[in-house]
């Protein structure tokens, strides 16, 4: 018969290690990522979350026309679930003994995607989906590179992940009502 292998480690050692580095709060040995280079990555997905707040946020107010409404409050919707994400981001930052950077200055430069406003609703709605788009290829991206180094960080993107392709198909739902024609093939 084979021997169980323990699924913990010793605990009298677990309990030791607890009391070691008591300043790293919750970055422990197991901890296998380089922790000052997820803050900065995790500041630039903050920053590309606060430009999607901000730009939709500036859609639902400035979007018009006779079919408005409902993109509006679609706008509105997704820029309090941005909002959402950027202070996930923040708090893991803090989480890792960083400091959330939410200067405006240099924020559009830190970011992954644009601020662009869009002269009418079709191109408000086509900008939004270009962001949701980009972010949704950043996270997957950056799912893969944190992998098992930082678990945490992981599944906290795969979350947002699954709202950002969300996101992306609501765009696409509206891009298609208001210009007509499908964008993706049909089967």
């Amino acid at each position: 018969m084979k021997t169980p292998q323990p699924f913990l480690s010793d605990i009298k050692k677990l309990r030791a290690q607890a009391r070691e580095n008591l300043k790293d709060g919750a970055i422990t040995s197991a901890y296998k990522a380089d922790v000052d280079q997820t803050i900065d990555i995790l500041q630039t997905v903050l920053a590309t979350e606060l430009v999607c707040v901000l730009r939709y946020t500036m859609h639902a107010i400035a979007a018009a026309g006779i079919s408005s409404d409902s993109v509006k409050a679609e706008f509105k919707e997704h820029a309090a679930e941005e909002h959402a994400h950027a202070l996930q981001m923040a708090e893991r930052i803090n989480q890792l003994g960083g400091k959330p950077n939410f200067n405006p200055e240099g924020l559009a430069t830190r970011s992954a995607s644009q601020y662009a406003e869009g002269e009418n609703l079709v191109d408000m709605i086509k900008e939004n989906l270009i962001a949701e788009r980009i972010a949704v290829e950043h996270y997957r991206e950056l799912i893969v590179f944190f992998g098992d180094k930082d678990i945490t960080t992981r599944r906290m993107l795969e979350s947002i992940l699954e709202k950002e392709e969300e996101h992306a198909n609501d765009m696409h739902d509206l891009l298609v009502a208001h210009e007509g024609n499908p964008m993706l093939p049909s089967d």
